[in-house]
């Protein structure tokens, strides 16, 4: 990723940093006092980020009931089993189930108190802006016939107006108040799991969205040098105050762990048809849920801005993205009256936008940071429900065209955190069976090998602010690394799905080797 020395065959590391980089040794080999290490023509790459994941939620998924099945049916089958092994009074909690892809379309409390009516059972949909509750788990929550939605949120209900056990948006808070939470040491425990996991998928940093708890456990696991991700945290709204009493700033912190954005959400999500339109969805009179104004985000902005933390805003739908986009212009407007240095501001997801404001982004200097994965998870779904209009949707390619610095993360856990599945998609927008065919899905959106690798090393390290010293392998970078036994670049594209590290190396130390 070093535009000065692309390819080279030889690696120096010194105190955890790349002390120099050659293409080739000398006739007489090196020093005697350097370690050696032959690869054996291995291809090493810098280790990659994910620029966007839930921390804490992947980490309890690897726990949780996995719903992500073909069928409603399979999905019950797997509750089922759960039940069987915990004490009456639990929580059965499980994540993934999407009722876009099931034939018979959403579940209901009354199949859940079918399996059971002694645990409350709480299942998230798979874009985790959506949720699926037995009787038990709706009383627990306080939902019953008569009860209001809440502000910013939605409960649905049958044609008597009874509770069906579906929750959108900030309605699903109403049992994630009444779920046990777990301690900072669970977390931890937990954290330290998932940190393994992601080594294995050649991962060495993370840009993290998830609550106050998952800052907690970071710091400790920092602060007690088990902390072996780079992370870039991102601020809960609802911490912002303690944030700013703090000290926190965007930029500072450690070298494992530093602070981002204020974590916003402007709208919901595609799945359950809450992300904020400018036009109904196809066949329908609805828009969407658009969550906060372009007056609320500015006011907001402003605040965090005063302390130095920029905004890391959530927006699927192009209302929410033009929303978005009209805020920060406002909000950069006043940065300039300031005099201050313009913070980097990054747009999460950019799903769908309108083709009037696809520029503005690199114009106002705001990040793209987008999921290629979602493409193709989402691409018959985003066809049914916008038509015409996915052709300027989940789009890298015309933000990177444009001039924005696009970077890629998964939203683990609403798809795995594996990149090279992200690269895949990226670069053939195309599932791993193959489908829609040989070019893709609206194959103007492919990017090239290299520019989907930009996506995932250098470019969010410059996102993070450590674009001079993470995402390259270059003299003074750090030595994060991963190790495969094949060149990506001498692959035919679907064989990017079948990569799989055999060694990722983290402050010139390996922490996963497998050769």
């Amino acid at each position: 990723m070093d535009p000065g020395l692309p390819l080279a065959s030889s690696l120096f590391i010194e105190g955890g940093k790349v002390s120099a980089v050659l293409d080739g040794l000398k006739a007489d080999g090196p020093p005697a006092r350097v370690e050696t290490l032959d690869l054996e023509g291995r291809t090493i790459l810098p280790g990659l980020t994910d620029a966007h994941l839930h921390l804490r939620n992947y980490a309890e998924s690897l726990v949780k009931i996995d719903c992500e099945t073909e069928t409603k049916k399979e999905c019950l089958e797997r509750v089922a089993e759960r039940v069987k092994e915990t004490p009456a009074g639990e929580w059965i909690l499980g994540h993934g189930w999407n009722h876009n892809s099931w034939p018979d379309g959403y579940g209901s409390a009354a199949e859940l108190d079918q399996i059971t009516t002694e645990h409350p059972v709480y299942l998230t949909g798979k874009s985790l802006h959506i949720s699926w509750a037995n009787s038990k788990a709706m009383a627990a929550a306080g939902i019953k016939e008569g009860f209001p939605d809440p502000e910013g949120g939605a409960i649905q209900r049958d044609e008597a107006g009874v509770p069906t056990g579906i929750s959108f948006e900030k309605a699903v808070k109403l049992f994630e108040d009444k779920i046990p939470k777990a301690s900072v040491e669970k977390t931890t425990q937990n954290l330290i799991t998932a940190q393994s996991n992601l080594w294995k998928m050649g991962l060495t940093g993370v840009h993290d969205f998830d609550q106050e708890l998952c800052i907690k456990a970071l710091r400790f696991l920092d602060q007690n040098d088990q902390l072996r991700l780079r992370v870039l945290k991102s601020i809960p709204k609802d911490f912002l105050d303690d944030a700013i009493g703090f000290g926190y700033k965007t930029g500072i912190g450690s070298d494992w762990l530093w602070y981002g954005g204020v974590k916003l959400f402007a709208d919901g999500a595609l799945g359950p048809q809450t992300a904020a339109m400018l036009e109904p969805y196809e066949g329908t009179d609805e828009v969407g849920m658009l969550l906060m104004s372009d007056e609320e985000l500015y006011e907001i902005g402003i605040k965090a801005a005063r302390s130095g933390l920029a905004l890391s805003v959530h927006a699927i739908g192009d209302l929410a993205n033009r929303t978005v986009l009209n805020a920060l212009e406002n909000i950069r407007g006043f940065e300039k009256a300031e005099g201050t240095d313009p913070l980097p501001h990054r747009i999460e997801h950019v799903q769908i936008i309108d083709p009037a404001d696809i520029d503005r982004l690199a114009e106002l200097d705001v990040c793209a940071s987008m999921q290629p994965i979602h493409a193709t998870s989402d691409m018959v779904m985003a066809d049914k429900f916008w038509g015409k209009r996915t052709a300027y949707a989940y789009a890298p390619a015309y933000q990177s065209k444009a001039g924005a610095l696009v970077v890629f993360g998964s939203d683990a856990p609403v798809e795995s955190p594996n990149p090279w599945l992200g690269l895949h998609a990226a670069v053939t927008r195309r599932r791993a069976d193959g489908t829609p065919g040989p070019d893709g899905w609206h194959p103007e959106g492919r990017l090239t090998l290299q520019n989907a690798l930009e996506a995932f090393t250098c470019n969010p390290a410059v996102a993070a602010g450590r674009g001079n010293i993470q995402g390259k392998l270059a003299p003074g970078y750090w030595a994060d690394l991963v190790v495969l036994d094949s060149d990506p670049f001498t692959l035919f594209p679907d064989e990017l799905l079948d990569i799989s590290p055999s060694g990722t190396m983290v402050d010139g130390e390996w922490v996963w080797q497998d050769f």
